[in-house]
């Protein structure tokens, strides 16, 4: 069964086998049992040392609590790590794409812990099935979930959650002095999160982080973007671009990639935002924005403000928006 799945898996971009020769975890001590975000019971190290992060949250949570795993995945639209990690991740092996994970490289790796999340595998059964052949699993969140909980069953399975408890109350101060800071200008202001992408824009609406992230520092959202959604972004049609509008409107980019398809476009940087803006500008209705013709767009690094992520991304996105409004 395991090497059916295995080879059901090969058109995921992983091998049918998993290389010979593979590191041998070398865990520490005994064995704990967690319970992943589906009820699922986990035997999983006592202190594991070989972890693998098969999507940006687990990545920025295993990176937040201090530890380095031995290999993870590209970030969403990109052909590296998450450019927002890359000065914590330095030079991490990576065993494949957030969408498609190599089994080879992650079998020669020899995990003895392997995070996932609704955001890479997407609870695919057969993709779990064929990496719980390799290593213990833990699911720690659903796409769209709330980040806390990911990061929270991420420590678990770590054994870290009285350090992740820490940092979360450390990021909860920060924003809350953040908000009191920003309340007196912008309490009555709205504000817009856009990817630009492939010609035409998305709206990142409350569930993914930077929505959190601008709910936790109390600024509005508009209407049509004061809402949970499904999926990674709500897609606008150029007939109705006024949707994206706001007072202000944070704007990024992952260049012309996708999530399938990293190679396709350029980076995600402030640089591939203010890019991609002046490409908005010659699309009819843009220039009509108000917040266009108030000069409130603000471009921002996509992997950070497009994505998804942990406490690193969520900490990136305050000290972002401090930076950019009480300059």
């Amino acid at each position: 069964m395991a090497a059916a799945s295995v080879l059901a898996l090969s058109a995921c971009g992983g091998s049918a086998e998993l290389a010979a020769g593979g590191a041998e975890p070398d865990s520490v001590g005994g064995t704990r049992v967690v319970v992943d975000v589906e009820g699922t019971e986990v035997e999983v190290p006592e202190a594991p040392r070989r972890v693998v992060t098969l999507s940006e949250p687990t990545l920025d949570g295993v990176l937040a609590l201090g530890l380095e795993p031995i290999g993870t995945v590209t970030g969403r639209g990109q052909a590296t790590v998450p450019a927002y990690l890359q000065d914590v991740a330095g030079d991490l092996p990576v065993l494949g794409s957030v969408a498609q994970p190599n089994f080879e490289a992650i079998g020669a790796a020899g995990p003895d812990l392997i995070l996932v999340d609704g955001t890479s595998v997407n609870n695919n059964p057969d993709v779990i099935a064929a990496l719980r052949e390799i290593a213990p699993v833990v699911y720690t969140g659903y796409a769209g979930g709330d980040w806390r909980l990911n990061f929270g069953l991420t420590a678990e399975a770590l054994g870290k959650e009285d350090q992740a408890e820490e940092i979360i109350a450390d990021y909860d101060e920060r924003a809350a002095a953040i908000a009191a800071e920003l309340e007196p200008e912008y309490g009555d202001k709205t504000f817009s999160i856009v990817r630009w992408q492939g010609g035409g824009a998305a709206t990142i609406l409350q569930e993914l982080p930077p929505g959190a992230a601008l709910e936790d520092l109390g600024l509005a959202r508009p209407p049509s973007q004061d809402m949970r959604g499904r999926g990674h972004s709500n897609p606008v049609s150029l007939e109705n671009l006024e949707e994206i509008d706001a007072d202000y409107m944070f704007f990024g980019t992952l260049g012309g990639s996708s999530v399938d398809n990293p190679q396709a476009g350029g980076s995600a940087d402030v640089e591939e935002a203010e890019s991609a803006l002046q490409t908005a500008v010659e699309t009819p209705g843009f220039s009509q924005l108000k917040a266009y013709q108030e000069g409130n767009i603000i471009p921002v690094d996509g992997s950070a403000w497009t994505s998804t992520g942990g406490p690193l991304l969520m900490t990136r996105i305050i000290e972002d928006v401090r930076e950019e409004l009480l300059r």
